[in-house]
């Protein structure tokens, strides 16, 4: 087993264990005096794995209940949070009791907003069943859900009280969202280890994917600790997110996945930074060259100056301009601040 431990305003250790879904619940107690549990899953997620963390739970002495959203980004709504409000008041959650989420990033985000939210704050678990929830969103305790004029518009930081990280499954994954996962992995790649980046490049990455998870994990632990609440370098993790959020927003947060839009907006903001002497020669070309490796798409069907125009309201916007994350070569990045009436000009809408 390995253990990351993250030091921020609430520390928690984050897990990584072939099998280890299977003792959730001892897990959970060791962090919980609850006596309830509610599982949060997905119509995907929780016919695989529900029974099983229900079991675990049960047998170290929780009352539990399980509340099952139809899977899909679009679902992703205050809608969604107002059921999981219900199920937990029909339930008799308390302030006291806890939120397993089980499942992808969708599942995350939305299970940490509503225990974040109900009561005043319930502490909760991730599960995280995906590549990309394994690697990224399962771990910092940003929670939110998107709004039809943006992604992740409204939220709260909610760190987990355990995460508990089981690569077996990514075996019940489609290849689709393994690939999908992989698109933030190359983020990592991109903005803090080239030589990660390389390895990518070099083998792949189904063959060494708990050195994949325990490298993205210790990187984001690292960031999240110096900065928890997003106001300054957290914001590098955000390389390739806003052109990434604006195509899921064009997309109608359906169609392309949020790895593949990340993977995207990264190429097209790469491609004209370094276009302009900003980025190393040859990085983009070398992220095209994995995205490629990896089934990620490269382009898309709407012009830069719609993906520019869609990100007007991107939750990374502050006063009066927006903070993008540039590449100075593979492995280094740093933020760079355009103002919004200067946006247009740089990138020649």
């Amino acid at each position: 087993m390995k253990t990351i431990e993250v030091k921020t305003g609430r520390s928690y250790n984050i897990y990584i264990e072939h099998g280890i879904i299977a003792e959730a619940g001892k897990y959970v107690r060791e962090v919980s005096k609850a006596v309830r549990a509610v599982i949060v899953s997905d119509s995907n997620v929780a016919p695989i794995y529900a029974g099983t963390v229900e079991k675990s739970l049960k047998e170290n002495g929780f009352e539990t209940s399980v509340f099952i959203f139809e899977a899909g980004e679009e679902r992703k709504r205050l809608a969604t949070i107002e059921k999981m409000y219900e199920h937990f008041f029909e339930h008799n959650i308390t302030r006291t009791d806890i939120i397993v989420a089980l499942g992808g990033g969708v599942t995350g985000d939305m299970a940490g907003f509503a225990a974040a939210s109900y009561l005043r704050g319930i502490n909760f678990v991730q599960i995280p069943t995906t590549l990309l929830s394994q690697v990224d969103s399962s771990v910092g305790g940003k929670t939110g859900v998107d709004l039809p004029t943006g992604k992740n518009l409204v939220g709260a930081f909610w760190q987990p009280s355990v995460v508990l990280i089981d690569p077996d499954t990514l075996d019940t994954l489609p290849q689709k969202f393994f690939n999908d996962g992989l698109g933030e992995v190359i983020k990592y790649g991109c903005i803090r280890s080239s030589a990660l980046f390389s390895r990518l490049e070099n083998e792949n990455a189904a063959d060494f994917i708990d050195d994949i998870i325990y490298e993205c994990v210790s990187i984001k632990r690292d960031v999240v600790e110096n900065d928890e609440r997003d106001t300054g370098e957290r914001a590098i993790l955000n390389f390739g997110h806003t052109f990434g959020h604006a195509l899921e927003k064009l997309n109608h947060y359906s169609v392309i996945t949020h790895g593949e839009a990340v993977s995207v907006g990264a190429l097209i903001l790469t491609k004209i930074t370094e276009g302009k002497g900003i980025t190393a020669s040859g990085a983009a070309g070398r992220i095209k060259g994995l995205l490629e490796k990896y089934g990620l798409p490269t382009s898309t069907q709407f012009s830069l100056g719609e993906i520019v125009s869609a990100t007007r309201g991107d939750k990374k916007s502050s006063g009066k301009g927006i903070n993008f994350i540039f590449l100075k070569d593979i492995g280094e990045c740093f933020i760079h601040r355009i103002n919004n009436d200067e946006i247009n000009e740089f990138f020649g809408v």
